[in-house]
């Protein structure tokens, strides 16, 4: 078993492990080389022990580095009405950052709620 988490950010949910590499929303305050806390973390998987927040688990911290900031790939936005000579031709570029994901902290102990649900699941994979 391994460990990872689920985090939100930029307004879209990733599964996350030490060592993953990815491109998220560009984050407007920190620069290439920051290292920053993603506390928006819903769900943490610790070699089986399953810790799910409601909505966000207590304590846990998802540590990245920002390694580069970029452009993706051009989208062409094109709007046309037929018959009206109507038509619309838009180019976007959306901006990201390219994260490493160095580390998965859970702080603090769940709360009765989660430590209820990670029991019964223990119960239910002994039983089976």
């Amino acid at each position: 078993m391994s460990t990872y988490a689920i985090i939100q950010t930029g307004g879209k949910q990733y599964r996350v492990a030490p060592g993953d590499v990815l491109d998220v929303e560009r984050f407007t305050d920190h620069e290439p080389g920051d290292t920053i806390d993603i506390e928006k973390v819903l769900l943490v998987n610790q070699d089986g022990d399953v810790t799910i927040g409601a909505p966000y688990v207590e304590g846990a911290r998802v540590i990245v580095k920002i390694e580069q900031e970029g452009k993706a790939k051009k989208i062409i936005v094109f709007k046309y009405k037929p018959k009206v000579r109507y038509r619309r031709k838009k180019g976007h570029r959306q901006r990201f950052a390219r994260i490493i994901i160095e580390g998965i902290e859970l702080g603090t102990t769940p709360k009765p709620a989660q430590r209820r649900r990670t029991a019964a699941k223990a119960e239910a994979t002994e039983e089976a």
